[in-house]
C-alpha cells in the first residue's frame, strides 16, 4: 500500500520496523522454548543382556520412578502431561508407570474410551518429556481377557512401537491359584507374538505368579523373546527376606528382573511406611541394578497414595501436598542415580 503523502516514507518504514520487532518479541519466546534432554536421550532403547537391563552403550540402566494408580479410580484426575512433566523435573523421575483398570468397576471394560485416553495421555507426556514409560494391563486374570489384551497391546505398538520410551507389561499381577505352566506363561506368549508382530524391539515385562511374586519359577521355565524381563513386585511391610531369595534364585537362573511396583507399607495399601525394611529393599536393588515403580500416584485415604486430597491434579505439588510416604519416596527417587 502506498503512504499518504502527508506522512514521510521514512517515518512510515520506521513505524513497521517497530511493529515487526513487537511481534517478533511476543512469539519468539515460546517457540523456541527448549525441553530438557531426559533419560531416553541418555541411554536409548532399552534391551535385556546377561541378566540385566541395558542401554545402547551396552552398560546396565536403573531407572527409579513412579507408577499411577489405576486408571479408573483415585489416580485419573492425574493422567496428564502436568503430573508427568512434575515429576520428571522436581522428582527427578526417570520413568512413570501407567495402569490400565481392566474389568472393575469402571474399568477399561466398562469404559474403554475415557481409560484409553488417560493411559494414552500418560505415554504421549512420557514420550514428550523425554522419559520411560510402562503401559500396564493392570489385571489379576488376564489370561482370562487374552484376545482383549492383545487388541489393546496391539493398538499401542501401532502407536507408539518405534518410540524407544515405551515398554509393555502385560500381565499386572495374576493371583494365587493360577500356574506359570498352564496359565500364565501360554498367555504370555500369545501377547508376545502379537506385539512382535508390531514392534520387534521394545522391552516386555511379563508378570509372575502369586501377584507377581514367584519369579523364580517364571525363571526355571522362560518365555522365548529375547527382550523380555520378569516382573517383582513388594510392599516393604509384608514382604521381606524370603521374597528376595526367591528373587536372587531367579537371577541365578539367568532371569532379568523389573520390579513394576513396590510400596513402602503393607501389601494391603496401609499400615505404616516401614522404612527399615524399603532401606534394605533399596539396598538390594542398588546392588542388582533393578529398575523400579512407587505405588503409586492417587489420592486414596491410605498409606501407599503419595498425594493428599488437596493436591493439584497438574503437579506442582509442596511437601504440603505429599503424604508421608510420599515425601519419602520422592527423596528415594531424586538420589536414586546420584
Amino acid at each position: 500500500m502506498t503512504p499518504p503523502k502527508s506522512l514521510p516514507l521514512v517515518a512510515v518504514l520506521a513505524a513497521l520496523l517497530l511493529l515487526v520487532g513487537c511481534v517478533s518479541a511476543e512469539v519468539t519466546p515460546a517457540a523456541a522454548a527448549p525441553v530438557a534432554p531426559g533419560i531416553v536421550s541418555a541411554h536409548g532403547r532399552l534391551q535385556v543382556t546377561s541378566g540385566h537391563i541395558v542401554g545402547t552403550d551396552g552398560k546396565p540402566v536403573s531407572l527409579a520412578g513412579v507408577s499411577y494408580g489405576w486408571s479408573q479410580w483415585e489416580a485419573k484426575r492425574f493422567f496428564n502431561a502436568g503430573v508427568v512433566n512434575w515429576l520428571k523435573q522436581d522428582w527427578h523421575a526417570d520413568i512413570i508407570r501407567a495402569p490400565l483398570g481392566i474389568h472393575e468397576e469402571a474399568g477399561y471394560f466398562q469404559d474403554p474410551v475415557e481409560n484409553l485416553n488417560r493411559v494414552t495421555a500418560a505415554i504421549d507426556a512420557a514420550i514428550a518429556a523425554d522419559v520411560y514409560v510402562i503401559v500396564d494391563w493392570h489385571d489379576h486374570n488376564a489370561h482370562l481377557h487374552t484376545a482383549r489384551a492383545i487388541g489393546f497391546f496391539q493398538e499401542i505398538a501401532r502407536r507408539y512401537g518405534t518410540r524407544p520410551n515405551l515398554i509393555y507389561e502385560i500381565y499386572n499381577e495374576p493371583k494365587t491359584g493360577y500356574t506359570w505352566k498352564t496359565d500364565v506363561k501360554p498367555y504370555a506368549e500369545q501377547v508376545i507374538a502379537a506385539i512382535r508382530a508390531i514392534d520387534p524391539d521394545n522391552l516386555i515385562v511379563v508378570g509372575t505368579p502369586n501377584w507377581s511374586q514367584d519369579v523364580e519359577i517364571a525363571a526355571a521355565d522362560p518365555v522365548r523373546d529375547g527382550n523380555v524381563a520378569y516382573t517383582l513386585h513388594f510392599y516393604a511391610g509384608t514382604h521381606k527376606q524370603k521374597l528376595r531369595d526367591k528373587a536372587v534364585k531367579a537371577m541365578e537362573l539367568g532371569a532379568t528382573l523389573f520390579v513394576t511396583e513396590w510400596g513402602t507399607c503393607e501389601a494391603s495399601g496401609d499400615g505404616p511406611v516401614d522404612t527399615a525394611s524399603v532401606e534394605t529393599w533399596m539396598q538390594f536393588l542398588r546392588e542388582h541394578q533393578i529398575s523400579h515403580c512407587n505405588w503409586a500416584i492417587y489420592d486414596k485415604r491410605e498409606t501407599a497414595a503419595i498425594v493428599q486430597r488437596s493436591a493439584s491434579s497438574l503437579g506442582g505439588w509442596a511437601d504440603a501436598d505429599l503424604t508421608p510416604s510420599g515425601r519419602y519416596v520422592r527423596e528415594l527417587v531424586r538420589n536414586w542415580n546420584k
